[in-house]
């Protein structure tokens, strides 16, 4: 749901316009609140899992997302709906980085395998189905509903994900009741909020002056977090991050890699919707049908790295990155020398997503089997921080990249379609450039896996106290 909901609203946009009058500046924040929301809380709520229990968090998050999504269907004004969506945004962030750590704390060996396997799948296929999913709901307009529907959709499978939620989830541990670090919480929040919001809003705005101070006063916000937490961590206090743990090079890589190659995929699924459907006059639902394969393959990945013996997955990460790099290569080739057909780009894609697929697995694998359960939320809080701010980065830049080349205005809509040779080149143009950032992913993952040693001092916390919080399942 949580992935969903970040693409579901996309398709939706003409509609809420007509429904609610909503104007261009109120649609972006329908878009951009919930992203916005999710990005900047998810370190927060990984933390929080860790300090009052990752099942509570997880059913609180749940909880929230549930009534935010109601909020949203059955809203009567762009400011309901928009707050109701940044409500949303913090519900998923609450209840996405609660999943990553569970895995680590609760599964070890293929059980653990097995589990990310099952995590990538739903990562890989939530966007995709947002995309299918919201453009049949709305063109559906099921009892009148047409774009309430694609937020209404979430409170039966919010209320059935809560039962199931609270019947399987190990109890939470008692623990070691630590306090927050309410500086590192607002020091985060203030460098992510400069960051993300010019990044999620600039592009349709046109990249005002505001835009780039923003960006430019996040860089030194984000380094004075980061000596913040370094001072607090000195003084032997719960920093929100241990910035000490991230910066080894096994982890800091590994962390790069996942970055850089899940940027790709995001931005690959704002051009190439815009492509089809701008360049090719395709339809929303076949745009998404497109990537079918792609997630097909993602999700095959993950089962295929479990099974890898251990010598062989640990050249995994590298090896889904170069396979990446080829079909981003190979699909821009294609395009340039006009022979692009719907089969090729089908093969190309789920080459693609066998690629990212393998390098994801095989990284998170990577990352929980090495690092210290006691860090579990510093992993699953910053990996899917750094994903998403990849994610914003990428979307921003080639989006506009891909706009500028197809001759289309920045915030046109679908009825406006770029000519097809200039939307060709133009997508040939940025998957070349998404194939030069899988090579550089390419080698991040090799340098985060390239030893099989385990990563020195990340083991435990001085003073040799755990504070796991979820009693680890029976492995089978």
């Amino acid at each position: 749901m949580a992935q969903a909901d970040a693409t579901i609203a996309n398709v939706a946009t003409p509609s809420i316009h007509a429904g609610l009058h909503a104007s261009g500046a109120a649609l972006e924040l329908v878009i951009g609140g919930y992203l916005i929301a999710f990005a900047v809380l998810l370190i927060t709520g990984a933390r929080l899992g860790q300090t009052h229990g990752y099942r509570r968090l997880y059913l609180t998050g749940m909880a929230v997302f549930t009534l935010a999504s109601l909020v949203c269907g059955l809203a009567g004004n762009p400011i309901v709906l928009i707050a109701a969506r940044v409500l949303q945004g913090g519900g998923a962030a609450l209840m996405f980085p609660q999943t990553l750590t569970g895995i680590q704390l609760s599964f070890v060996g293929t059980e653990r395998a097995r589990a990310i396997g099952l995590y990538a799948i739903a990562l890989s296929s939530g966007a995709v189905i947002g995309q299918l999913l919201g453009g049949a709901l709305v063109s559906a307009g099921m009892l009148g509903l047409h774009w309430r529907a694609i937020f209404l959709v979430n409170v039966p499978v919010g209320v059935i994900g809560l039962a199931a939620a609270a019947r399987v989830l190990p109890a939470d541990r008692a623990g070691v009741e630590r306090r927050l670090d309410l500086r590192g919480v607002l020091g985060l929040t203030v460098a992510l909020l400069l960051l993300i919001v010019p990044l999620s809003l600039g592009r349709i705005e046109g990249w005002p002056l505001w835009t780039w101070l923003a960006l430019g006063a996040s860089a030194a916000a984000g380094a004075a977090f980061v000596a913040g937490e370094r001072r607090l961590a000195r003084r032997g206090g719960t920093p929100l991050i241990h910035i000490d743990v991230l910066s080894q090079r096994p982890v800091l890589c590994a962390l790069a890699a996942l970055m850089i190659a899940t940027a790709t995929y995001y931005a690959l699924l704002f051009t190439l919707a815009q492509y089809l459907q701008q360049g090719l006059g395709r339809s929303a639902f076949v745009s998404g049908l497109t990537l079918v394969p792609w997630v097909a393959a993602f999700g095959a990945a993950g089962q295929l790295v479990r099974r890898l013996p251990d010598r062989t997955r640990r050249l995994a990460p590298a090896a889904g990155c170069a396979l990446l790099t080829c079909a981003f290569a190979g699909t821009s080739a294609a395009l340039f020398a006009q022979g692009a057909g719907e089969l090729l780009l089908a093969a190309l894609f789920a080459l693609g997503g066998l690629g990212l697929g393998t390098q994801f697995s095989a990284l998170i694998g990577h990352l929980t089997a090495n690092v210290s359960p006691d860090y579990a939320p510093d992993i699953s809080g910053v990996s899917t921080t750094m994903m998403q701010i990849g994610a914003a980065i990428a979307v921003a830049g080639f989006g506009t990249l891909y706009l500028g080349l197809a001759g289309a205005a920045p915030g046109a809509g679908a009825g406006m379609a770029a000519a097809p040779g200039a939307s060709t080149h133009a997508f040939a143009v940025v998957t070349a450039a998404y194939a030069a950032m899988a090579l550089v992913a390419t080698a991040a993952a090799y340098l985060a896996t390239r030893t099989a040693r385990a990563l020195g001092g990340l083991k435990q916390r001085p003073g040799g106290q755990h504070h796991a919080q979820i009693a680890p399942a029976k492995v089978r």
